[in-house]
């Protein structure tokens, strides 16, 4: 089933096991998230992690606030937290002679010797090695140390998004791992540097309430998940319904000798899909999304917003065209017309979003696009055309 988009797997701890044995045994390396209430209001904002955890392998629903929401749908969502998984997976790899590589936050609450020590004292068979990084700076950390211990599971204790996506852009380059899984602040209850809630107050799902007298600092996070969540949640799925999703469509263009060139992408999860770019507007005005949306999904800002229009075009979500995450019923969009005035080099897109890029000439843009762009490519056409360039 999916919440606010996200895909989660109905599955209880007997299962969990099953499939860790099966990932052990499998020859991939097998992403797993746990995603919660804050992790799924973060990927509403960053389109990167919202794209990891509907990639994972295995997505297991953490946190209170999803069991809710499940009620609210009718289903039943049972709850395996960070802490719990953790443990779990530590038995099987101190059972199975496992080798667990450790990806801890060098600032995080519980150090390197901690984890150590704790793990020598309640795993004491385990094999295992910690690798102590700065999340702040993740693109540039090398991993050939971990590659030659060739672990077979990797725990990472980055917080979200750094774990998903330290996980996911560096799955290929660890061989030997057959589980990647990513469990935020799990290992401060396994040593105790923070006390985990009674079991009473987990049964009722109040295990948040305790963290927060711990953690009086997590006061946000912790808002996030038990009012922001909900909101979002009911918006979303009893409410959205009713509305069109404000959109704008951006029109990229640069002048070669005579004639025009404008910019398509192709959809990274369908092939041949081709438009242009495009998103929602998020509150802001037209200039100011287009302006977003082309930096975000082109990666470059070397442009110049020449013209925009407001509600050029209104469409529904049908079965051709799938409706969204967001549960609207369909699209209004505006239009943002840009010079382009870099090099193609520049351009460099989000792989969550497109998988290729073109320069079309404008009077073959029609013939260009998907057909279930046509008709509002036209519309668009047509004041780009009129436009004194």
């Amino acid at each position: 089933m999916y919440i606010l988009g996200i895909n989660i797997i109905k599955i209880n701890k007997k299962e969990i096991i099953k499939k860790l044995n099966i990932f052990l045994n499998s020859n991939k390396n097998n992403l797993i998230t746990t995603p919660n209430p804050e992790i799924i209001l973060e990927a509403q904002k960053d389109e990167e992690l919202f794209y990891i955890l509907n990639k994972s392998d295995l997505s297991i629903p953490d946190g209170i606030g999803l069991k809710f929401a499940g009620f609210a749908l009718f289903k039943n969502i049972i709850i395996t937290t960070g802490a719990d998984l953790l443990i779990e997976l530590l038995k099987i790899a101190e059972n199975q002679n496992k080798k667990v590589a450790i990806i801890n936050w060098n600032k995080g609450l519980s150090s390197e010797k901690n984890i150590s020590v704790t793990l020598k004292n309640k795993f004491s068979n385990i094999k295992f090695a910690i690798f102590s990084i700065d999340k702040e700076n993740i693109k540039n950390i090398n991993i050939k140390n971990i590659c030659k211990f060739n672990p077979e599971i990797v725990i990472c204790s980055l917080g979200f998004p750094y774990q998903e996506k330290f996980l996911f852009h560096n799955l290929k380059k660890i061989k030997s791992a057959k589980i990647s899984i990513g469990i935020g602040g799990a290992f401060d209850f396994l040593t105790n540097k923070i006390k985990r809630a009674p079991k009473i107050l987990r049964i009722f799902g109040l295990e948040w309430f305790w963290r927060l007298l711990q953690q009086p600092t997590r006061i946000k996070r912790i808002f996030n998940a038990v009012v922001i969540f909900p909101i979002k949640f009911c918006k979303v799925h009893f409410i959205n319904f009713l509305f069109y999703r404000p959109n704008v469509s951006c029109m990229l263009y640069k002048k070669e000798n005579k004639n025009y060139k404008i910019l398509l992408v192709e959809k990274s999860e369908e092939k041949g899909h081709w438009q242009l770019p495009q998103g929602g507007t998020d509150g802001e005005d037209i200039i100011t999304a287009g302006a977003r949306e082309l930096s975000e999904e082109l990666g470059t800002n070397k442009f110049k917003i020449k013209n925009s229009f407001k509600n050029l075009y209104k469409y529904k979500f049908n079965k051709k065209i799938g409706k969204r995450f967001d549960g609207y019923k369909g699209q209004k969009q505006g239009l943002v017309i840009a010079e382009f005035f870099g090099n193609d080099n520049d351009i460099k897109i989000n792989f969550w979003d497109h998988s290729n890029w073109k320069w079309v000439n404008s009077k073959n843009l029609i013939q260009e696009v998907h057909f279930l762009r046509k008709q509002s490519a036209e519309i668009f056409l047509d004041k780009f055309s009129k436009l004194k360039l």
